[in-house]
């Protein structure tokens, strides 16, 4: 029978293979009387499920909370949790949060975001396209290639490129200009590319985005040097998104339009209207509805305190 340990390294393994977006949460230090001790591990889901052990009731709503925080960031956290009244202090790559509920000690817990490489869709199996298969890798990406009938590109897909030279070119371009993806190109000279785009049954304002010729214009000759020039423009092109806020959602004309949508943003936070600790406002969270709305809590305690006098607390919610 596999051990705790195993089990939790199988559903991260599975994770990864479904491209499913987690946090690796590992207790680093833990002071007593914590019931977590350091090198307890978990896997923290978008949705907030908890699988693994980091801490009560108390320290996990705070994982949770900023673990959809480390999700949308991509950035690692070191989480520290200590007794007192509910407070938070934020430094860079460092967060201090006081809980009411903890039942003295404190715990450090690390936040590793665990994201999907992102997946790149090439259509050719053309030099230029294993180049881009070769050199994709060492950047980051997870490149895909497959022909032009077989393409199937989704709107969280970092780009799609076909270098096909000529062979079921228009098909792709339009799925990926329909999906959403963000950087589209086409690998042909100025020429056919303007007569590819003109041939595409899409409305205009889609068929700008496509970046033809394909690449920065570097000069390149061979099929690694094209390639290079590629993976150049889409990295520029994905770190100018990332300073645009909010994306762009129309460009001037001959202008591809902005790349990766944020992270969309998640639920608010709520306050437990007994401790005053933020939790996060989850359906994985502890919570109640009363007289119509949803009320969050940090612990069975608290929600049990709240069922026996809710007038108590009615201002706090």
């Amino acid at each position: 029978m596999p051990t705790a340990a195993e089990t939790l390294a199988a559903r991260a393994e599975e994770l990864a293979s479904r491209r499913g977006p987690f946090v690796h949460a590992t207790v680093v230090r833990a002071q007593h009387p914590t019931s977590a001790h350091a090198g307890d591990t978990a896997l923290v889901l978008p949705g907030g499920e908890i699988l693994g052990f980091v801490g009560g009731n108390c320290v996990e709503e705070s994982v949770r909370e900023y673990s959809r925080q480390v999700l949308a960031s991509q950035e690692p956290l070191l989480l520290r949790v200590l007794p007192g009244e509910p407070s938070r202090t934020a430094e860079e790559g460092a967060v201090e949060v006081t809980n009411p509920c903890l039942s003295g000690g404190a715990i450090e817990i690390f936040l590793q975001p665990r994201i999907p490489a992102p997946r790149v869709v090439v259509v050719g199996t053309t030099p230029v396209a294993q180049a881009l298969e070769t050199l994709g890798s060492g950047v980051g990406l997870e490149v895909e290639l497959t022909d032009g009938e077989s393409a199937d590109p989704r709107g969280d897909d970092a780009a799609l490129i076909v270098a096909s030279h000529g062979k079921a070119e228009e098909r792709a371009l339009e799925a990926a200009l329909r999906a959403g993806v963000p950087y589209v190109a086409l690998v042909a000279s100025r020429t056919r590319g303007a007569a590819v785009l003109e041939s595409l049954d899409v409305e205009d304002a889609l068929r700008r985005r496509v970046f033809t010729p394909a690449g920065l214009q570097l000069g390149a000759r061979t099929p690694g040097e094209i390639a290079l020039s590629i993976l150049a423009q889409l990295v520029g092109e994905r770190s100018r998104a990332r300073r645009v806020a909010p994306p762009l959602a129309a460009s001037p004309a001959g202008t591809p339009t902005g790349m990766v949508a944020p992270p969309e943003p998640g639920p608010a936070n709520a306050v437990d209207p007994v401790c005053g600790m933020s939790v996060p406002a989850l359906e994985s969270s502890l919570h109640l509805v009363h007289e119509g709305v949803a009320v969050y809590f940090c612990s069975p305690g608290c929600r049990a305190a709240f069922r026996k006098d809710p007038e108590r607390y009615a201002v706090a919610t």
